[in-house]
């Protein structure tokens, strides 16, 4: 046996690049490289193995932690999380920046590897510059604010620890059904600490992922279930995405009848022009999938987490006598709703339904109501994408401040719709360009809008809907499929929350392209706002009044020159001919671009029957927020109590 003298970090390094997965019979190197952004507790340590010996694994320089940890995460996303880029940061800051795209990666259940620096373990330098210190604990750091949002958590104080710590976050970040961010924190004086570690630790190791098969007492009982249900229903989650089982759902789903809906997460994984292809389901559901799920007498979720959104706040499915199956290969997201859990991957599980309920004969009851709600969501699309500002117009939505739209457009000269936007750049990209997005009103309006017909062509992160996302984990995706358009669906709210790695994707000569949809604030938190009753406070971007109120006249900006000054080839899009004519510019581009949208506000989707479970004032002196109430406590009342 052999051993290697080493510092903790030059071990982490060479460990981490012999790294791999495997899943039907394909290897995958798992680790492609580090992001960093060098601090003092780490460059001297990480950062001097990765100068000195990176191995196979390539350095990424980025410019803000959160950033460039969600860049890490849409990369994993965008591989079905069959690779994935660590992210290294220094103590303190640098690690609190990371701390909401942990939560993010956890919530979608996205491998992310966080290897932030820590204080000494020593303790000799104590306070080391930018440690938090806490009087009842010396041994709490900034990093403890990683617990309750990883999968794994671990402070490397030790050199020996590291082998055994590295091999239970490979086992969690390559777990299908656990997986999510994992923090290994590095005392930055152990990183550089030597130790004879054995050669055995650093051979090539393969996780594999396999496809679990579920009992015959859960195929027994799922099968009683179909066969017993006149009108069932799927619910294509992101598990089916991951699984890469959207052509096995597809094919399910079209020999035995069954119609199915897809969440954020599982959108892409099966064709949009399936024939039994509903599209989105729930609160930023369409017409036809929730047309469905409301006469649906048994709902079938496949991979899905089966939140408040994907349920419409447990309400969506009417039927009093409904019944719900979950295939899930997690046991705490299969038992949600009060489901039958069927522990099992989506793929595997899915394949060997189809031959039983063949044997079996089975097929439902539906006759023309696929197509009758199909036909009815389309119509309305076409209402959508020709919905402009004319002498007609009205705003989708009702609620909200009624001088907004005429102010809007006089200050910036804007006149486009927000659905004949997304209309008009789903008819004139590419059709494999993938389009990411994460938060505000573009979610709704994608989700039930956008179609596909190449699959992993839609990138939504919509689990923690974490502002910031878009940019991000556009150059993610790029780095992932660098031969398909990136397109970054973002709102001028989370393009002034956080942009910063256009300035990496630029360096890397990644080209993505920002389409900046500018309506002068958060105006899917306005909408919610204003139409429950309470005013105007702090959703649009406005200044302060003479009486000291944020309902000033509207602030406008100039996001076309903020993307010139990073070196992008921009435009500004007043109307919906100049949007056309800078889509097709913008294709003719090797580097990156900014299309900044001047879209009215209130000319998003609106809900199609469904609802959502917000908390509401029970007790107020206005009328508006009293019919509101109301309103909520009946909606209560029918939904399902879990």
């Amino acid at each position: 046996m052999r051993y290697t003298n080493m510092t903790v970090a030059q071990a982490l390094v060479k460990f981490l690049d012999n790294q791999y997965v495997e899943r039907d019979g394909e290897i995958t190197k798992f680790v492609e490289g580090i992001f960093t952004v060098f601090g003092h507790g780490i460059v001297v340590g990480l950062g001097q193995a990765l100068d000195e010996n990176p191995g196979g694994l390539k350095v990424y320089q980025g410019r803000n932690e959160q950033g460039m940890a969600h860049v890490a995460a849409g990369y994993a996303k965008q591989n079905n999380r069959k690779k994935i880029i660590a992210c290294a940061s220094s103590i303190g800051p640098g690690a609190a920046n990371m701390v909401t795209a942990a939560a993010c990666a956890t919530v979608n259940n996205i491998p992310l590897l966080l290897l932030p620096g820590d204080t000494y373990a020593t303790r000799q330098p104590d306070p080391v510059l930018q440690q938090l210190e806490q009087s009842y604990a010396p041994s709490i750091t900034t990093n403890d604010a990683f617990r309750p949002v990883c999968k794994f958590w671990d402070r490397i104080v030790r050199p020996e620890q590291l082998m055994s710590t590295m091999i239970h976050a490979m086992r969690v970040l390559t777990d299908p059904a656990e997986t999510g961010a994992v923090c290994v924190a590095l005392s930055q004086d152990v990183e550089g600490e030597s130790y004879e570690y054995p050669d055995y630790f650093f051979a090539k190791r393969i996780h594999r992922i396999n496809r679990l098969l579920p009992t015959e007492a859960d195929f027994g009982d799922v099968l009683t279930m179909i066969q017993s249900s006149k009108k069932p229903m799927v619910i294509c989650g992101g598990g089916v995405r991951y699984a890469e089982a959207g052509a096995v759902l597809e094919q399910f789903c079209e020999s035995f009848g069954i119609p199915f809906g897809e969440t954020q997460a599982g959108k892409s994984a099966c064709k949009s022009s399936h024939p039994y292809n509903l599209g989105g389901i729930g609160v930023t559901g369409n017409l036809a999938a929730n047309t469905i799920a409301a006469e649906a007498d048994l709902i079938i979720s496949i991979g899905s987490r089966l939140s408040d959104f994907t349920t419409a706040s447990k309400s969506l499915f009417k039927q009093p006598a409904v019944k719900m199956v979950s295939i899930n290969l997690s046991r705490f997201h299969a038992y949600k709703m009060d489901a039958v859990p069927v522990i099992g991957d989506a793929k595997a599980t899915l394949e060997e339904l189809t031959i039983r309920l063949k044997a079996a004969g089975y097929h439902s009851a539906y006759t023309g109501e696929v197509k009758a709600a199909k036909d009815a969501w389309q119509e309305e699309m076409e209402t959508l994408a020709a919905y402009c500002y004319d002498d007609d117009f009205e705003p989708i939505v009702k609620a909200g401040n009624p001088v907004t739209i005429p102010e809007f457009v006089e200050l910036t000269g804007g006149s486009i719709t927000q659905t004949a936007a997304l209309a008009a750049i789903r008819q004139d990209i590419d059709g494999d360009a993938i389009v990411v997005g994460a938060s505000g009103s573009l979610p709704g309006c994608l989700q039930r809008m956008w179609t596909t017909d190449h699959r992993d062509a839609y990138h939504m992160e919509y689990g923690y809907s974490c502002m910031g996302y878009e940019i991000a984990a556009s150059l993610g995706a790029k780095l992932a499929s660098p031969a398909q358009e990136v397109y970054a669906m973002c709102g001028d709210g989370s393009f002034q929350m956080l942009h910063s790695e256009l300035g990496t994707a630029l360096q890397e000569w990644m080209k993505i392209n920002v389409l900046l949809f500018d309506n002068c604030g958060f105006g899917c938190i306005n909408n919610l706002q204003m139409s429950n009753g309470i005013g105007n406070l702090a959703t649009e971007y406005r200044y302060r009044d003479d009486a000291g109120k944020l309902n000033g006249g509207l602030i406008p900006v100039d996001y076309a020159r903020v993307g010139e000054g990073y070196g992008m080839k921009t435009y500004t899009a007043k109307t919906l001919a100049e949007l056309k004519a800078a889509l097709a510019d913008a294709k003719k581009q090797t580097v990156s671009t900014l299309i900044d949208i001047k879209v009215l506000p209130k000319t998003m989707t609106d809900g199609y029957k469904s609802w959502w479970n917000v908390g509401l004032a029970s007790v107020t002196g206005i009328e508006a927020q009293k019919e509101a109430y109301r309103q909520l406590v009946k909606n209560r009342d029918e939904a399902r109590r879990y």
